[in-house]
């Protein structure tokens, strides 16, 4: 399940999914935040994994593909600067989806 949030310059993306589901890898051509906020993941940057539990708070670098696995039933969160207010748009400004 995914619900957008937006205030002023800022977006943020909640995803709930299950264990064992993935984000897919993307890249973006500038730094966000990422928040765990419930459960554990493997976070793929680049050729790195890393196993993370909640709560997190995680960096993602501008050019660096990453992308999420579920190892239990998460809340993640992917912090964005932009003013796109629009839901249906959003991901392709930032990712280009």
């Amino acid at each position: 399940m995914i619900t957008h949030h937006f205030s002023d310059g800022l977006y943020a993306k909640e995803t709930q999914f299950p264990a064992g589901v993935a984000i897919l890898k993307h890249v973006h051509d500038f730094s966000h935040l990422s928040i765990l906020a419930k459960g554990k993941v493997a976070v793929m940057k680049g050729e790195d994994v890393e196993i993370v539990e909640a709560p997190a708070c995680i960096e993602i670098k501008a050019g660096l593909t990453h992308g999420v696995k579920a190892l239990t039933d998460c809340v993640w969160f992917c912090i964005h600067a932009t003013d796109e207010k629009d839901a249906s748009k959003v991901d392709e400004i930032l990712i280009g989806a």
